[in-house]
């Protein structure tokens, strides 16, 4: 059996190696809770192993953050992020460099804090980032989340243990999902990345029209963008290279059609957004628009969330995950989306990944506009998928097939 030490180097191994894929002369920014400094330390060694000529370090640290919130003037956090920091973000996309964000903040971080306050914040980097956000989903850079566990989210995770046990079971449980815990981590991958591309390969072939959800609380038909493409497990840059952006993975996804969405769906998982969770919320829509919405917990989020601008009104994302798959099947409910979306069929509000509709990577907003691609300062995924989602798909011609039942692949 291996050590912690040994999972832990071969999970830092994995993110260099195959979900970042670091080539020679790149340079790499990490942003990292300072709660991970050990994990981001071995990523930063295993980068410069793999011929990373540079890495840098953000740390992250919610207690300032959250005072910085709750404190700072109105007028400052309108404006948030200097030019300064501008450059070094766009300055990853111009050299086709590299960036990783490790999460695992507290989920619950900013509870209480005005949400308009936090909304001030997030609409100032959505709108200054917009050349270094449009790059990442174009593919002009390597990049990937991957998860470290703090002592909050771990306590939020596995509440009834002790602060130490809970770090302990978390770092288990991301082992796991990444297959780090396995022989030959880097093997598996390959593996699981074949078992992803056969079903993209599938759904390409076929060019369904339309995507019919139907389980409890859901009752959605979702037009798929006429020029999409399915994209799972990596992504080829604009440079020619390879690269697994969200370690662990189990979706394939794909653009919808912006007004082509019709009907109301409902939250199967809590979603950590703004630094609150959203519990047990449903959106309804009418011709691509959010025209009404609900939640039990975390409706004033909600709202913020939505209001970030008009394109978080409308869809920019569908994804395909197995009711019966590895993350789904430990029963844990991370309350962080890089692992409870690879557990869940989901769907994302906010901007569309570009890479994902044919000859779309350079386009302009206006022109993202004109074909029906939504276009927005944010991108935030929720989960949908549950045992009883069946998901039905029409193509062109009217014709439906069973595509999911009780939610997993009819295919």
């Amino acid at each position: 059996m291996k050590s912690f030490e040994e999972k832990l180097d071969h999970y830092a191994e994995l993110v260099v190696k195959v979900g970042l894929n670091v080539q020679e002369g790149q340079r790499l920014l990490i942003n990292s809770p300072i709660e991970a400094a050990e994990f981001t330390r071995k990523v930063t060694k295993y980068a410069y192993e793999n011929g990373c000529k540079r890495v840098m370090v953000d740390w992250i640290d919610t207690q300032v953050n959250r005072i910085h919130y709750t404190s700072a003037p109105e007028e400052e956090l309108k404006d948030d992020l200097k030019e300064w920091e501008i450059d070094k973000y766009t300055s990853l996309i111009n050299n086709n460099d590299c960036f990783l964000m490790v999460t695992g903040n507290d989920p619950s971080a900013y509870k209480d804090v005005p949400s308009e306050r936090i909304m001030f914040v997030q609409k100032n980097r959505g709108e200054k980032l917009q050349a270094f956000s449009a790059g990442q989903l174009r593919g002009d850079m390597h990049w990937a989340i991957a998860g470290a566990p703090t002592v909050a989210w771990a306590k939020s995770v596995f509440p009834e243990k002790s602060e130490n046990e809970a770090v302990e079971a978390l770092w288990d449980a991301i082992f796991k999902t990444v297959r780090a815990d396995q022989d030959n981590p880097i093997a598996a991958w390959e593996e699981h990345v074949k078992t992803l591309t056969e079903k993209v390969d599938y759904l390409n072939e076929q060019k369904f029209k339309t995507l019919h959800y139907k389980s409890e609380g859901t009752n959605l038909s979702i037009d798929l963008h006429p020029d999409h493409t399915w994209i799972g497990g990596g992504h080829h840059s604009t440079f020619g290279t390879y690269y697994i952006p969200n370690l662990p993975t189990e979706e394939v996804f794909t653009t919808p059609r912006k007004h082509g969405v019709n009907g109301t769906v409902s939250s199967t998982k809590p979603l950590s957004a703004m630094g609150n969770l959203i519990e047990n919320f449903s959106l309804t829509f009418k011709d691509g628009r959010v025209v009404e919405y609900t939640a039990e917990k975390g409706y004033d989020t909600l709202k913020q969330l939505i209001s970030i601008d008009e394109g978080m009104e409308f869809l920019g994302e569908v994804a395909l995950v197995p009711y019966d798959s590895p993350i789904s099947n430990s029963g844990i409910i991370f309350n962080n989306t890089l692992y409870d979306e690879n557990a869940s069929c989901h769907l994302a509000i906010g901007t569309a990944i570009t890479m994902s509709v044919k000859d779309a990577g350079n386009l302009t907003p206006e022109e993202m506009e004109a074909k029906e691609i939504n276009h927005s300062r944010g991108h935030t995924d929720f989960m949908i998928g549950s045992a009883d989602l069946d998901i039905e798909a029409e193509y062109e011609d009217g014709k439906r097939i069973p595509l999911f039942k009780n939610g997993n692949w009819a295919v």
